[in-house]
């Protein structure tokens, strides 16, 4: 308490300048996993739409389901355009772009990719939007000269994903 009115006297005699900041703290730990979870839950989700959408009649918990189905594509759509972004605009620098220089054309149809999957209840879109997370994390491994290989994923909704093969331990 008397640091606080310390501090407020203070600003009245001398102004203490105002600053803001994002918490951008370099610590330089980026993964593209999180985007690549955030899209197979996606996909996940679409079909659990369509699962519920292939019922005749739907019950009123069924209708409760959906829409917490739907709440949650577009919270993982969102935190798709996140995790894409943090990596493009904090890690992906000059060095990355020269070897890269397709980054920013990816980036964007990501970004756009994401919003159609947003918008529609497609599974072919959200596998399409997979395809275009899965080039970025190739591309963000091979900056960090780590090799990549695909796999299928070992739950559902069981799609092909970049991983890379880093070395035991």
């Amino acid at each position: 308490m008397f640091l606080h009115s310390l501090l407020t006297a203070t600003d009245k005699i001398i102004g203490i300048k105002t600053v803001s900041a994002h918490c951008d703290i370099p610590c330089k730990i980026y993964d593209p996993c999180s985007a690549q979870i955030a899209v197979l839950t996606m996909i996940r989700l679409v079909d659990l739409i369509e699962e519920l959408n292939a019922k005749e009649e739907k019950s009123l918990n069924d209708q409760a389901q959906l829409i917490r189905l739907t709440n949650e594509k577009e919270e993982h759509g969102a935190k798709v355009k996140d995790e894409i972004r943090i990596i493009w605009g904090d890690y992906i620098k000059q060095p990355q772009i020269e070897k890269h220089p397709n980054v920013h054309e990816l980036v964007h149809s990501i970004m756009l990719q994401t919003s159609k999957a947003k918008q529609h209840v497609d599974r072919a879109v959200t596998v399409k939007l997979l395809e275009l997370v899965n080039e970025f994390a190739e591309i963000f491994w091979s900056t960090k000269g780590v090799p990549t290989f695909k796999a299928v994923c070992p739950y559902p909704p069981a799609e092909t994903v970049v991983y890379p093969k880093l070395d035991p331990v």
